[in-house]
């Protein structure tokens, strides 16, 4: 167990009972004698007032009457603490997972009842999709904000800065959070426009809580949701091709956010949007399965180009 974690089990044990044996306490924690005395003397060190025994009923305790206040975190600190710890499980850490949720569990305990209240509705409402990556991170407190609408199931308020515009005020309904390959997104149906529709979160600017109902549709899945929505942005090349292979096959190869599939009698119709054919040759030379072009005539010139190019490579 992690030394942070492990800090934080020494109290939860402390703060619930009274002595508690030497042994017992270093059982529990899995720890030797001398990593829980250590341990006992950071709490110290910190002004958690430890108290000692020697002998046959000795141990150790809280002092008589001490209680932690509340773990005193910003909006900040705790957003980052929350998707640390979703991260972790998303990620698939399995040894650590028992960890992961009772740190979750002994976290919220501590916070300040409505910090605490509006980290667990980011748990709830946000969903994860892929490894982070470099994208632009949003503000924290409107990443509260909108959890608690979705949460709550009420419209809110977004003011968002579209690319090459003045930022303005869209009335949304909030269905849910994604993150896909490290951008954050919002899928949220616009009053503006009258649909459904896909916000990059680090683009609003500030959000106002409403006070009407905004119900999320049933089973709604704000991952695909995305993941569809970002797959049909307008491109200057239309590619598709018929993969001989399962469908299951292909998404292992191409992730949802570039192309939509679909199940033939032939195989899977694969439909992918690129500004540079180039890019497109360099994915498709990378699949594990055969395919057939349908349009454009273009792409086999690019595929044939990044072939020559594999090839004089391979004969260095």
């Amino acid at each position: 167990m992690a030394a942070t974690l492990r800090l934080f089990a020494l109290l939860d044990v402390l703060q619930g009972r009274g002595w508690v044996p030497g042994p017992e306490l270093a059982r529990r924690l899995e720890v030797d004698a001398r990593m829980l005395r250590r341990d006992l003397v950071r709490l110290q060190e910190i002004g958690i007032p430890v108290e000692s025994e020697r002998g046959r009923n000795g141990g150790y305790r809280l002092r008589p009457g001490y209680r932690l206040p509340p773990l005193m975190l910003s909006d900040d600190e705790a957003v980052a603490v929350t998707l640390a710890l979703m991260s972790a499980r998303e990620l698939g850490f399995v040894t650590a997972a028992p960890a992961i949720e009772t740190a979750s569990a002994k976290i919220r305990r501590v916070l300040p009842t409505p910090l605490r209240t509006r980290v667990q509705a980011l748990e709830e409402t946000l969903a994860l999709s892929g490894p982070g990556g470099a994208g632009d991170g949003p503000q924290s407190g409107v990443l509260l904000e909108l959890a608690e609408g979705i949460r709550r199931q009420r419209r809110v308020v977004i003011r968002y800065a579209s690319p090459g515009r003045e930022p303005r005020e869209r009335e949304v309904d909030p269905y849910g959070l994604a993150v896909i390959e490290g951008r954050w997104y919002l899928a949220a149906l616009d009053h503006g426009h009258g649909e459904v529709r896909v916000f990059r979160v680090d683009r609003i600017l500030s959000i106002k809580q409403g006070l009407e109902a905004a119900p999320v549709p049933p089973g709604f899945d704000a991952v695909s949701f995305v993941s569809r929505s970002l797959a049909r942005v307008p491109w200057r090349w239309e590619i598709e091709l018929v993969a001989a292979a399962s469908l299951g096959q292909v998404r292992r190869d191409i992730p949802a956010t570039v192309a939509e599939l679909e199940e033939r009698p032939d195989g899977v119709l694969v439909r992918v949007r690129a500004d540079d054919l180039s890019g497109a040759a360099r994915m498709l030379a990378a699949v594990s399965w055969a395919f057939v072009i349908v349009k454009p005539a273009e792409l086999r010139a690019a595929l044939r180009k990044h072939a020559e190019a594999l090839l004089q490579m391979s004969n260095r």
